[in-house]
């Protein structure tokens, strides 16, 4: 068995059929608790039902920060394990980490004061093709700068329930949602196709109607609504969001949690499709794939109608 969990009034033993598959049961974890994984202990919390944090190895309190992602938890004999704790888990936090590995590219898109770039909005990367990346991997390096804006992160279906609980009435009868049964009973039922296409049907209609501040007030109380992770980022930390798996399906936004004003130092982030980009030995990185996926990230690039946030 790849892992145990075990805290003062918990101990449980998972195989790795507990972790996978759409019902899956996520590991049964307390304030200081101790996940047992790639044979080592590791502190671990779990801020929300969807949330694992992982904030060092036990024994290690006092030491700095050290690549622990690529020395222990992505080894290639651990690595699928891992990666099925993502995919069960729906947002696995890993602090207090340090790494230099290339694999890493800047965060692209930028925000302005007059309008939402494409990265405000909930969604799931890779949304204008047929692939999407099993999980996406964001990270906060260790810089001088500490980051200022929030990255919120909720279940897909969450968001689309918030996203009609918290739209406004006048938004409701456009044209454009009208005719949309969007009663809860109705969104329960939806799959992951249906509710695709509601939220891009929601998603056009705010940005068409709401000014930009109007629409990041709106995504606010979505955050709200939906229970979203959205703590702050701390230096030396990897996200780990669920994107497109057969476990639990994440979404996840720039979110600005007061007025955009501009002209505020902030902290950079980096990315990358760790399933796809971080290869096993004699496994080969599909390029035309990654490119697809990249080309996406520019705010400035006109988006096919399979993407459901439309045109930008």
């Amino acid at each position: 068995m790849p892992f145990a969990v075990r805290s003062h009034t918990v101990h449980a033993i998972l195989s790795m059929s507990d972790l996978t598959g759409h019902s899956a049961a996520t590991p049964s974890v307390t304030s200081g608790s101790v996940l047992e994984f790639a044979n080592c202990q590791w502190r671990v919390r779990r801020p929300k039902p969807f949330v694992l944090v992982m904030e060092g190895e036990v024994g290690n309190e006092d030491a700095g920060p050290t690549d622990y992602l690529h020395d222990k938890l992505l080894l290639p004999e651990w690595r699928e394990a891992f990666y099925q704790l993502v995919d069960a888990t729906g947002l696995v936090v890993c602090l207090n980490s340090h790494t230099q590995h290339p694999s890493y590219r800047d965060v692209r898109g930028r925000s302005s004061k007059g309008r939402l770039s494409q990265g405000e909005y909930y969604h799931h990367d890779g949304c204008t093709g047929p692939v999407k990346p099993r999980f996406v991997e964001i990270r906060c390096p260790i810089q001088p700068q500490t980051r200022g804006v929030a990255t919120a992160v909720a279940p897909h279906r969450d968001v689309v329930q918030a996203m009609v609980q918290v739209l406004p009435a006048e938004l409701s009868t456009h044209a454009a949602l009208a005719g949309q049964d969007m009663r809860l009973e109705t969104l329960e039922q939806m799959d992951n196709a249906a509710l695709d296409h509601l939220q891009g049907l929601i998603t056009r209609t705010v940005r068409k109607k709401l000014n930009a501040e109007g629409a990041r007030s709106y995504f606010r109380q979505v955050d709200a609504a939906a229970n979203a992770y959205f703590e702050p980022w701390a230096l030396g930390e990897s996200r780990f969001i669920a994107n497109a798996n057969r476990g639990v399906t994440m979404q996840h936004r720039r979110a600005y949690q007061t007025a955009h004003t501009g002209g505020v130092a902030n902290g950079h982030l980096v990315k990358r499709w760790t399933n796809e980009e971080l290869l096993l030995p004699g496994q080969v990185v599909d390029h035309a794939l990654i490119a697809a996926l990249c080309s996406e990230e520019g705010d400035e690039v006109e988006r096919v109608e399979g993407c459901y946030l439309g045109a930008h």
